[in-house]
């Protein structure tokens, strides 16, 4: 696990025959009130729970853990997670809370050829993927997050309730599988994804004054060049149509 800033934590995945998604810890240690962004791969707890205790996090601190959607490889260890931080509360935008609520597992697995490959991979039975989520986000929300202050921004096209994290004070974005480093962007041919409401949302991150990008999946940037998501959003445009 790495500091990337004050109240910000970086904790890697660990990628195997499918993707396994960054975990951000977001809040001052000392504040006690921290959040977990993301939480990975299914089978990967132990690695994100032990890489957060070796930089002297205290379990009980966790007060909430959110997640910017909920494809598989960003929520495959949520059970695992929470039973190590019962009290934690979940928060996810309410377009695929609902979903998850239901146990409606399409926004999880994306199509029917993955969770088939999924629930025999891991032992998974139907319905696994059910969770009671403790606030539904709608987007536009500024929220105190142990001393840091994020803004939450919905940004689907990726999935229907994709949403970003932004601290506009140290000029940090975390944008969950909408956008990467290297010029790369996520898939749009999943269940809930949408490749003119991606373009909307690649082009609404363009606004912002971004100097960090830490993104779901592969490398963080530091010091990311001026205009680097609008040249991102023009370089795939004549994909992203209806």
């Amino acid at each position: 696990m790495a500091k990337i800033a004050e109240g910000v934590y970086f904790v890697p995945g660990q990628d195997e025959m499918i993707p396994d998604s960054h975990l951000y810890c977001l809040g001052e240690p000392s504040s006690h009130d921290l959040s977990l962004v993301d939480v990975g791969l299914f089978g990967k707890a132990g690695y994100k729970i032990q890489s957060l205790q070796e930089m002297g996090i205290e379990l009980e601190d966790i007060k909430r853990i959110i997640l910017t959607h909920t494809h598989f490889d960003h929520v495959g260890c949520l059970s695992e997670i929470q039973k190590k931080v019962p009290g934690a509360e979940l928060w996810v935008h309410t377009l695929e809370a609902n979903a998850l609520e239901q146990g409606d597992e399409r926004t999880v697995y994306g199509m029917e050829v993955f969770r088939e490959m999924c629930q025999m991979q891991y032992g998974l039975a139907s319905g696994a993927f059910t969770f009671h989520v403790h606030r539904k986000l709608q987007g536009g929300e500024n929220v105190a997050i142990g001393g840091t202050d994020w803004q939450i921004l919905h940004i689907p096209g990726h999935s229907m309730g994709g949403i970003a994290l932004y601290q506009r004070s140290k000029k940090i974005l975390i944008p969950g599988d909408v956008l990467y480093a290297d010029y790369a962007i996520g898939r749009y041919d999943l269940h809930g994804a949408n490749a003119p409401e991606l373009k909307k949302s690649l082009l609404k991150l363009s606004e912002l004054d971004v100097d960090t990008l830490l993104p779901g999946h592969n490398r963080i940037v530091k010091n990311l060049p001026k205009g680097y998501i609008s040249k991102t959003a023009k370089q795939w445009e004549s994909y992203l149509t209806a």
